[in-house]
Order: C-alpha cells, then sequence, then structure tokens
C-alpha cells in the first residue's frame, strides 16, 4: 500500500485513482492531519506500507523526519517540473528518490522495488515450493513455467513468500491488498482470493503448497509426498483458541478459512455428514 500526500486534495485523490487502475492500494492523507493519523497507525500496519508519495506540502521537512523515526519505507518525492534546487532540497530532507510530472504508477513501483533492494528489505527474486517468485510486477514462475496471476492474487503470493517463516493472518493479507483503511471492502474477500489461488497452483505443481491453520493464518509449504502436521507449539495455540480444534481439523483437513471458531451448525453439519 502506498500511501499519498498533497495539500491539493484532487491531485492527491488522481494519484490514488491511479494506483487503484493498477491493482494496487493507495490511501490520500491530508498532510495536516498526518502527524495525528502517523501516530494512530501502528507498526504492525506501518509495515505493509510500500513508500510514501509526497508532493507539495508545507512542512516537507516534519513529516519525512516524523516517517523516518518510524519506518523505513521508501521516501519519494513528487515535483511539478524538474528543478535542480528542489530536487536537491528533498533530497538533502532524505527523500530516497525524485519524480517530476508525468510519470506513471509502474514507475514508482519499480523505483521504490529498487529502493527497498538497495535497503536490504527485499529479494529480487524468491524460489520456494517450486516456485519462483519476483517483486518486480512479474508472474511467478511455477515449475519453471509461467503462471499467469491476477494482481491481487501474486500480492498474496508475494505476501506469503515475505513472510514464508511465519504464518500471515487474513487481516493482514487483506491489509497489505486492500490497505489498511479499506471499509468498503470485506476482509473475506481474501478468503475467495486464496481459493482460487490454491486451484491454479495446485493444477501446476500437483499438490496445494497453501497451509492454513485455524486462528493462525497462512503460510508456504514445501511439497515432502507426505501430508505436513502442525508444530506442538502451533498445535497447542489452536487448542488454546476453543474447544474441539483438533476435531475440526481431523474432519476439514482443507478448510479453505483460518480464521474464526466453528459455529453451533458447523458442528451440526459435521454431525449429520459423518457416520458416528
Amino acid at each position: 500500500m502506498f500511501v499519498v500526500l498533497d495539500d491539493r486534495s484532487t491531485v492527491a485523490g488522481g494519484c490514488v485513482a491511479c494506483f487503484e487502475r493498477e491493482g494496487i492500494a493507495a490511501v490520500a492523507v491530508d498532510p495536516v492531519e498526518f502527524p495525528e493519523w502517523f501516530e494512530s497507525v501502528n507498526d504492525s500496519d506501518l509495515s505493509v506500507i510500500e513508500g510514501f508519495l509526497i508532493g507539495s506540502v508545507e512542512n516537507r521537512r516534519q513529516i519525512s523526519s516524523r516517517i523516518r523515526s518510524r519506518c523505513r519505507a521508501p521516501l519519494i518525492g513528487l515535483i511539478e517540473a524538474r528543478a535542480l534546487s528542489e530536487t536537491l532540497d528533498l533530497f538533502s530532507l532524505g527523500f530516497d528518490d525524485v519524480l517530476a510530472k508525468p510519470f506513471h504508477v509502474r514507475e514508482i513501483l519499480a523505483r521504490s522495488g529498487a529502493i527497498r533492494r538497495r535497503m536490504k528489505m527485499a529479494e529480487q527474486c524468491v524460489d520456494i515450493a517450486g516456485i519462483r517468485i519476483f517483486f518486480d510486477g512479474r508472474d511467478p514462475l511455477v515449475n519453471g513455467e509461467v503462471l499467469p496471476l491476477p494482481r491481487r492474487e501474486r500480492r498474496i503470493l508475494e505476501c506469503l513468500v515475505l513472510s514464508r517463516n511465519t504464518r500471515v493472518t487474513k487481516t493482514q493479507i487483506f491489509n497489505r491488498v486492500y490497505g489498511i483503511f479499506n471499509d468498503e471492502i470485506h476482509e473475506n474477500v481474501i478468503e475467495s482470493h486464496i481459493s482460487r489461488l490454491r486451484k491454479r497452483l495446485k493444477q501446476r505443481l500437483g499438490h496445494d503448497p497453501i497451509d492454513s491453520q485455524r486462528f493462525l493464518g497462512y503460510r508456504l509449504k514445501e511439497f515432502s509426498g507426505e501430508e505436513q502436521l502442525p508444530s506442538p507449539e502451533e498445535t497447542a495455540n489452536s487448542l488454546t483458541q476453543g474447544p474441539n480444534a483438533s476435531l475440526e481439523q481431523s474432519i476439514i483437513p482443507e478448510q479453505e478459512s483460518a480464521d474464526g471458531p466453528l459455529r453451533i451448525n458447523d458442528y451440526q453439519h459435521l454431525r449429520h455428514g459423518c457416520p458416528v
């Protein structure tokens, strides 16, 4: 997700609309309200911000300093026309890059990706579970062949790869794909995206590489030809989240959703569907 700051609301709104047309989450924040907004965002939500785009604002120095105090996301200055003095001023304030109009969203994505690589915040590509994922907008390679993916499914896959050593919850994935302040779309849409992504990957790989555990979230898993069992710690955490969690896992081993307890109706369905 990208955060856009500009005193001109129409300019900021237009920039956000350009991102949305490319399937990238973005939000415009009023520079006057930014200090209060920034302090209200917790560290977990800050981690999903991929860059700050700062245009015409009066307090650039204070804003850049405040961002750098809590977040390492790229700072990109947006200027109306190429001007050496303004460009040098922005670099002196700690900006990572400066772009003059006109520019394209894809250029911003490429530049922010290059900045993160220089910061060692992201890798150029990662191989895991027979999948090679790129972070420059290209579709992944699965078993050596390109697998075309819709933008949101590709970003979900990137999220799973970046967090491959830990599980990510549905909420964390939603925040990365749709933004942290998107109230128009319910986060349950992530389950549909993951379901379709699983089917595409399974068709190519011959197995489902996405492991889900109720209450714990999702992660990519290596395929060994055997069913991967949860670790003792994960099992203990799952059991503490609600009664009969292990029963639910044994009856529905490929449960799509990794969040929320079973409802009473779900138990009734299980009793009717399974012989005693």
